[in-house]
């Protein structure tokens, strides 16, 4: 090996040592790690739960026909404002074949009845009149004779009603729907030409509007049945709607099911409460709404920032590292309480002027550079 290729390797190892060396200090003369720390505070603290669900009317009242047929007008549309009573719709009657040739029999047995009735009536009273019988014979007779009357005249009623849907003179009685409450159309099921079923005790019969009061609305709500143990009838709710933007409307719980349901695996208790409306807003059926309630608040209480604690996985035993000298600290267990997830009530475990450890830190700064401990406001 000649002289040149020696020096060569010599110099290369003497580099790569120098190279090592310099590395080695540099890495070994980074700062050590300094982590801030803040300090608890006296605050109030609210816990509180939301529930999703809608505001809807308080009472919403379907109004059905009287007979069956063909509707034949209808006088409104949705969103109209109607008072009780108001025209809503007009049936068609569509009678029934069979039972209008039975109510045609009758009929005409009834007039057949009479007809011999007031013959019988005619020559009794004729008889009675020359002295010929007694009172109490003709008496009968005249009874007879009533009777066959007001057979005729209840055979002839129901012969009316099934051809035409009602008696006499009432006609619009039953043919024509009638708004039975005040407020505001909210739906028409049914349109011109439909076939309609009277409601009866066999038949809820067809609806053919549904009417609400749309100044007396609810919010209709569904909870956990975790939280449903901690509400009261007549807590306040805030609630607001997905429709109207930064706007808040007071309510008041009015009922919670004393019965939950499953719902994807999760037990759901449905709430209720009256919800005070505001003349400058138009708030419409259905809208989808959230409710705040309070579950639980606590003024001027030991705090702490939620996110300065810690759990030991084995026992999830809370606890925080409070400093006990510069940059030196020790585990703290700590008793907590309620949390509306920014802070957390502190029981027992540290005092108002305890530091503690920001663990959690993304970039921690280094000693020598100009730093100032973070506290709470």
């Amino acid at each position: 090996m000649n002289k040149f290729v020696r020096y060569t390797l010599i110099s290369l190892v003497i580099f790569g040592v120098l190279f090592a060396a310099a590395f080695f200090i540099k890495s070994n003369s980074k700062a050590t790690i300094s982590f801030e720390t803040k300090t608890a505070l006296i605050t109030s603290i609210e816990m509180k739960t939301v529930a999703t669900g809608k505001v809807i009317p308080e009472d919403e009242v379907e109004v059905k026909p009287q007979v069956q047929g063909i509707l034949q007008s209808l006088f409104v549309e949705e969103g109209d404002f109607v008072k009780e009573g108001d025209l809503l719709a007009k049936i068609k009657v569509v009678a029934d074949e069979g039972q209008l040739n039975s109510a045609k029999g009758r009929l005409a047995t009834a007039k057949i009845v009479l007809k011999n009735a007031q013959i019988e009536y005619d020559r009794n009273k004729s008889l009675f009149d020359n002295e010929i019988i007694s009172q109490q014979e003709f008496q009968n007779a005249d009874l007879t004779y009533s009777r066959a009357k007001q057979d005729l005249a209840n055979a002839q009623s129901d012969f009316e009603i099934i051809k035409l849907g009602s008696a006499g003179g009432s006609a619009s009685a039953n043919t024509n729907v009638r708004a039975t409450v005040s407020g505001t159309v909210l739906e028409l099921p049914v349109k011109e030409g439909d076939q309609v079923i009277e409601s009866n005790s066999f038949n809820a019969g067809t609806t053919i509007a549904i009417i609400a009061d749309l100044n007396k609305m609810i919010f209709e709500g569904k909870v956990d049945e975790s939280e449903v143990g901690k509400l009261e009838i007549g807590m306040p709710l805030k609630v607001s709607l997905g429709a109207i933007q930064d706007k808040e409307f007071e309510a008041k719980l009015k009922f919670i099911a004393p019965k939950g349901n499953e719902e994807q695996g999760a037990v759901q208790f449905k709430i209720e409460g009256d919800v005070t409306l505001e003349s400058d807003f138009f708030v419409r059926a259905g809208y989808s709404a959230n409710a705040s309630l309070v579950l639980e608040r606590k003024d001027s209480i030991l705090a702490l920032a939620e996110a300065l604690l810690q759990f030991d996985k084995d026992t999830e035993q809370a606890y925080v590292e409070v400093e006990i000298e510069e940059q030196k600290f020790e585990r703290r267990d700590i008793e907590i309480g309620i949390s509306d997830g920014i802070n957390v009530e502190i029981i027992s475990g540290i005092s108002l002027d305890d530091k503690i450890k920001v663990w959690n830190k993304t970039e921690a700064k280094k000693i020598g550079e100009d730093e100032t401990s973070d506290e709470n406001e």
